[in-house]
């Protein structure tokens, strides 16, 4: 396959694939700090939960709160404090004390790259509407690509 045939099949995949790959990278941005649930006094935009839905289980509706769990007896011998992962997914060490420096720096370290994918990937298409030969063909895989997982959610 010659290079001009690869070039040409990235610019057609991706333009098709940027849609989806632009909305995991913003929801999940959001989610990283859970400002797509409620915690106190805030309570997350509608619109961001749906869209967090739609990320999570692949739906746009936000379902009930589930009444929370009873807490799980610790597996191991008596008297000893086994490593587990609560019900906000923060990781305990022997002691039960959660890790919220190491989780915050990884954190804003997934937010980069979710910043970093937005940009590529805006970058990607720009080049793709710049420089392919068949602009018709870009924009609708582009529409294609975004249209899509919209009809088969409302469908």
């Amino acid at each position: 396959m010659r290079l001009a045939a690869i070039r040409q099949f990235h610019a057609y995949l991706g333009a098709f694939i940027a849609p989806s790959i632009l909305f995991f990278a913003a929801t999940g941005a959001l989610q990283l700090f859970s400002l797509h649930e409620a915690h106190g006094s805030y309570q997350p935009p509608l619109l961001i939960e749906k869209l967090s839905a739609v990320h999570k289980d692949q739906r746009f509706w936000v379902k009930a709160e589930p009444a929370e769990p009873a807490e799980p007896a610790a597996k191991g011998a008596p008297g000893e404090a086994a490593e587990h992962v609560d019900a906000d997914h923060h990781h305990h060490d022997h002691a039960g004390a959660p890790h919220p420096g190491r989780s915050r720096v990884l954190k804003w370290m997934f937010l980069v790259v979710a910043g970093g994918l937005i940009l590529s990937t805006c970058l990607g298409l720009w080049m793709a509407l710049t420089y392919s030969r068949r602009k018709g063909v870009i924009w609708a895989l582009l529409i294609l690509g975004g249209a899509l997982p919209v009809l088969i959610l409302t469908v």
